[in-house]
């Protein structure tokens, strides 16, 4: 039994998001690497009012990630498993070496342009909970709209135009569902951003990747990525197929973790897996006050379930 990390989406991006390693030697080149891929200060665009834009956010939001284990790492063992949510998956990807650090950062900034120049106008996504898939699906089917991560047995992101989104969430609130509108501007991983798959894949396979040192599991289904080919697959699968998260945190806990770790910013993985797992010790890293906060609870937690 041992320590899963866990990488998160967009939504929680913040102005203080990068405190916890501001001034650390350790994050240091992760942060620089982000300036660079963003074109200017990673703690500007932070604090700037675009941070949810996509362009913005995805390489943020891998910058905090992977910022945070750099400075972590060395004082909690190596994870049994690391899992990504979206583009968590490439910050994930660098935390266990599949490539450089700097290549995560530049291939998040063109993840985001393949995406951007590809979704439909006046796009997003937003949450559907109260609901089973079944009821979920006949309702995107109805309304031209797509399952894009499934997070539990009636919990559902959902991604398609404004309007079709808004039909829908009028349906679900008629059904009983509450319905919540997330601070994401494409349809990700739905069909509607199919185009966005075959350049991401080729700038994927023209970078130097390496198999994942450490075991990481696919958003698309769940099962470990072994090698290269695998790498570019599921990364540019992902952007227009379904994400099934819980199936993902289901494999982490088969394989035997049980305390489980959110970097970046935010809690919302974190959220969503302590009530699923009530036998797991779950925190996110921003639910303490500093990096050391965090790593003395990572060793408490593994001695405590030894």
């Amino acid at each position: 039994m041992s320590l899963a990390l866990l990488c998160p989406g967009q939504g929680a991006q913040h102005p203080a998001m990068f405190d916890h390693v501001r001034g650390m030697a350790a994050a240091r080149a992760v942060l620089d690497a982000a300036s660079d891929a963003l074109g200017r200060d990673v703690f500007a665009v932070a604090a700037a009012d675009e941070r949810f834009d996509n362009a913005q956010a995805q390489p943020l939001l891998c910058a905090a990630s992977i910022a945070h284990w750099h400075a972590l790492r060395g004082a909690v063992p190596d994870p049994i498993v690391v899992a990504g949510y979206s583009i968590g998956e490439l910050a994930a990807h660098a935390i266990v070496d599949s490539f450089e650090v700097t290549t995560c950062l530049s291939l998040s900034a063109q993840r985001a342009r393949f995406m951007d120049a590809v979704s439909p106008v006046d796009a997003g996504m937003q949450a559907v909970l109260g609901l089973d898939r079944q009821t979920v699906q006949t309702l995107c089917e109805i309304h031209g709209t797509h399952v894009a991560i499934a997070n539990g047995t009636d919990h559902f992101i959902v991604g398609g135009t404004l309007p079709a989104l808004r039909a829908l969430a009028a349906a679900a609130h008629a059904q009983g569902a509450e319905v919540r509108v997330l601070p994401v501007h494409v349809p990700a991983h739905t069909p509607l951003l199919s185009a966005a798959v075959a350049p991401f894949a080729a700038a994927l396979q023209a970078t130097t990747l390496h198999a994942p040192r450490l075991p990481l599991l696919a958003g698309i289904d769940a099962r470990p990525v072994r090698d290269t080919a695998a790498v570019v697959h599921t990364l540019s699968a992902q952007l227009a197929q379904t994400i099934e998260w819980a199936q993902v945190m289901r494999q982490a806990f088969e394989r035997g973790a049980r305390v489980f770790l959110q970097l970046g910013p935010g809690n919302a993985l974190a959220r969503m897996i302590a009530p699923a797992y009530p036998c797991c010790e779950v925190r996110a890293i921003e639910e303490f006050q500093s990096l050391d906060g965090a790593a003395a609870w990572v060793r408490s937690a593994l001695q405590r379930l030894q």
